[in-house]
């Protein structure tokens, strides 16, 4: 079971609390997380990922493991305390402004 973290405004958007859990296979993927996640909770389809070319929104940031994953191909697997469920794979929105 993967847990996925969501920012506030994601969370509320979906009606759904801090984590979602997914069942996704042992070689799954940032990509396949992602669709699941889309799948699962429609709403937030377009609000992580651009509509078309389906990449990261540029305010978008992904992190598992202590480690910014945000700039990882999307067809890399995802880390093996994500897969295990011990750690949870965290979307959150980046902050900009000055």
């Amino acid at each position: 079971m993967i847990r996925v973290v969501l920012p506030g405004h994601l969370r509320t958007l979906a009606a759904v609390g801090k984590e979602v859990q997914l069942d996704l296979p042992p070689e799954a993927t940032t990509a396949d997380l992602l669709d699941a996640l889309e799948s699962r909770l429609p709403m937030l389809e377009g609000t992580i990922r651009d509509h078309l070319t389906r990449r990261r929104r540029p305010f978008v940031r992904f992190f598992a493991c202590e480690e910014d994953l945000s700039h990882e191909s999307l067809s890399a697997p995802l880390p093996a305390d994500v897969l295990s469920g011990r750690e949870p794979f965290v979307i959150l929105g980046a902050m900009a402004g000055g």
